[in-house]
């Protein structure tokens, strides 16, 4: 890996336009990889207790991801847009748009738990009940996400929060915040579910209650950690009033993000609905999937997110050598995460899905569907890589493009034309084919911002 050599670090410069850059990329991103793998692990754990309810209850929390992943989709496209703009802005020194941008993502936070809140009340059954699956799946969904919905605003500050010391290097203190989280989903998922020792049975609302209140607990922490080691933004009460001219460079880049990440919402959606012409089974191991697949993802996200900044500051300072470096060695990490992965999932198939109690019917669907899925995956640590550097460059409606185009111009319908041979493991072969679509856009699209915003830089 091409290294980048630093020049000494001064008093008042940010480490992320001086500091080697491997370095710089471990620095930033470990500890969010160990943060988000912690996430995905407790995800895992959740699914795992959830599946000793009954298959039903695991389908249902199958059916609820598709409204959880829209959640953060919003929660962190609004983080990335804030991340990009505290970066560019700390990089310009522009001291007092760093400490309104801050504030008023404080607020965008507020307005998106609103908006779920009142989703929450209104639309859950609906959602469910479209997906073509029983009543009692329905019902088990329906008590999951009604905690998950009206208890929200947990996730939307605590993202925001994390993202604001993401933004300013100080990324140790969001596994902190992730960690204390994560452990306390972990300890209180049994005792809430089953209702050990002093605590009531509660079921699939036990599980949906220690997720939410391990992200207050998150919350908390990610406060305190910004109010009393975040030195490069002063957070004053009279900068939570809206500014216009700041929502709108945030969401320039978050719009995009946003929709980006809602594309998965939509497309699991729609392939729920075609696997229920099959069986709730495959539904179920479609959710089981998207868990395991989160252990490998997750990570490869935390990389990303650790490099954005990284790229948005020195595109600030318009020093083109971190910039390609940073680009360069991340790729290489990322595809050395998912090679990881893929070699795990072809291996240990049916030793995964019997973490969640797999019956020989759910053995039978998901282990060829983990096989096949899994040979996507290098080209997945491309799509997520180029897609955090679009996003950085403030040119995110790229990454929203080319995720479109993998997912409803290529995914969807060669999921649809492929159920239509009657066998539910030909579906699967989609994701391989989406992801060969989505490089040859991301590749167009790198090569438009490396010749506009890249080269015309000079050489450092």
């Amino acid at each position: 890996m091409e290294e980048v050599k630093a020049r000494p670090i001064g008093p008042a410069e940010n480490k992320m336009g001086v500091m080697p850059i491997m370095k710089l990329i471990l620095n930033m991103s470990l500890p969010m990889m160990f943060s988000m793998l912690i996430m995905a692990l407790y995800n895992i754990v959740d699914s795992i207790f959830v599946a000793k309810i009954s298959e039903d209850a695991l389908t249902a929390v199958s059916l609820a991801f598709p409204i959880q992943n829209l959640m953060i989709s919003f929660a962190v496209g609004t983080g990335v847009g804030v991340n990009a703009l505290l970066s560019k802005r700390l990089g310009q020194r522009n001291q007092e748009d760093v400490n309104k941008t801050a504030m008023n993502a404080v607020f965008l936070a507020a307005c998106n738990f609103i908006v779920f809140f009142i989703a929450g009340i209104v639309l859950v059954r609906p959602y469910l009940a479209s997906q073509g699956v029983d009543a009692g799946i329905v019902s088990y969904g329906e008590a999951y996400l009604d905690i998950v919905l009206r208890m929200s605003f947990a996730l939307f500050f605590g993202i925001t929060f994390d993202r604001l010391l993401q933004s300013t290097g100080l990324t140790l203190y969001t596994m902190y915040s992730q960690l204390s989280g994560a452990v306390f989903n972990v300890i209180f998922d049994p005792l809430l579910i089953f209702g050990i020792g002093p605590f009531p049975k509660m079921g699939i609302r036990g599980a949906a209650l220690a997720t939410v209140l391990g992200q207050i607990l998150g919350l908390c922490v990610s406060v305190f950690c910004n109010l009393t080691k975040n030195r490069e933004i002063q957070f004053k009460l009279k900068n939570i009033v809206p500014e216009p001219r700041i929502i709108a460079e945030i969401y320039k880049v978050g719009v995009p993000s946003i929709l980006l990440s809602s594309i998965t919402s939509v497309t699991t959606y729609f392939l729920n609905i075609i696997l229920s012409a099959f069986s709730s089974t495959a539904i179920a191991v479609y959710g089981v999937y998207f868990k395991l697949n989160s252990f490998i993802f997750m990570p490869v996200f935390g990389l990303n997110n650790g490099m954005v900044p990284i790229i948005a500051y020195n595109y600030g300072a318009r020093n083109r050598k971190r910039i390609t470096a940073t680009i360069r060695n991340g790729l290489l990490l990322a595809m050395g995460i998912m090679l990881f992965g893929m070699a795990l999932f072809e291996l240990f198939p049916a030793q995964l899905l019997g973490l969640f109690d797999a019956s020989p019917a759910m053995l039978a669907i998901g282990i060829p569907a983990i096989r096949i899925i899994a040979c996507s995956f290098l080209g997945a640590a491309l799509g997520i890589t180029f897609s955090s550097v679009f996003q950085a460059f403030g040119s995110a409606v790229y990454s929203m493009i080319a995720t479109f185009v993998r997912q409803i111009v290529a995914l969807l319908p060669a999921a649809y034309l492929l159920s239509l041979t009657g066998d539910v493991n030909a579906i699967w072969w989609s994701y391989l084919i989406a992801e060969v679509v989505s490089i040859i856009a991301c590749l167009f699209f790198m090569h438009r911002i490396y010749k506009k915003k890249v080269a015309p830089m000079p050489v450092n």
